[in-house]
């Protein structure tokens, strides 16, 4: 299981939010490419870069920070406020090895599978940002502010069928609170989607949390609030590679 941190920026600054609330950010004073150049030191290959203005506007100011990343060597993925073919390629044109696409990828399926048509399915990350509703996970979008009436199987059913084999998937309920992700979850789409290689996100607390994220089946997992406080070492997650 690959283990790759995350860098959300809001207003070119390193932030985490709790529970994906825009009125409840954690600022960390912390140059955003030194940190990513620090990944890649520890021998992190992927990054996973959220603009967080994007997201919540649909305007991704934070993209010359996204070059800056792609610069270092790492391989990008990254998202936030890709609603349209235009922003997608800018995306793309900046270095981002794999675009990440939310709330457009819920709300219009015909035409996000028509952009992966066009670039490759391959460049394109599906991110499904789930509130669990009576035990069935239910994508939200607009940078979490706004629900869903599909469910997230509904929804794999149908990108499966277009090509999509990498979605993200994060239980927002667990995001940004430490509180350890949702194994369940996981496992359930590793169980009804095993050709899908699924990325874990949300709630990573401790270096204990990987490898019963890797027992569900998860290609990857993302971590952001663990790394920055400290709760997960960089040297934990080598430990964790070198024992896999």
């Amino acid at each position: 299981m690959e283990v790759i941190p995350a860098i959300d920026l809001l207003n070119g600054r390193v932030v985490r939010l709790y529970k994906g609330d825009f009125d409840q950010v954690t600022h960390y004073d912390q140059d955003p490419v030194e940190l990513a150049q620090r990944y890649l030191a520890a021998g992190l290959t992927r990054l996973h870069a959220v603009d967080l203005n994007g997201a919540k506007t649909g305007d991704p100011v934070n993209l010359p920070l996204i070059e800056a990343f792609a610069a270092t060597g790492l391989r990008v993925q990254a998202g936030g406020g890709i609603r349209d073919a235009v922003r997608l390629e800018q995306l793309l044109a900046s270095g981002a090895e794999r675009a990440v696409i939310g709330s457009v990828a819920v709300q219009s399926p015909d035409e996000v599978i028509g952009w992966m048509s066009s670039v490759g399915a391959e460049r394109v990350v599906l991110a499904f940002d789930v509130r669990i509703e009576n035990g069935t996970p239910m994508p939200q979008t607009h940078g979490w502010t706004r629900g869903s009436d599909i469910t997230l199987w509904d929804l794999l059913d149908r990108y499966l069928a277009a090509g999509t084999r990498d979605v993200l998937c994060t239980d927002i309920a667990r995001d940004g609170t430490l509180e350890g992700p949702n194994i369940s979850l996981y496992a359930d789409c590793a169980r009804r989607y095993p050709d899908v290689r699924f990325i874990a996100s949300g709630g990573v607390k401790s270096a204990a949390d990987l490898p019963a994220l890797a027992a569900t089946g998860a290609a990857g997992v993302v971590s952001g609030k663990a790394l920055l406080d400290g709760r997960l070492t960089l040297g934990e997650i080598a430990q964790f590679l070198q024992d896999a």
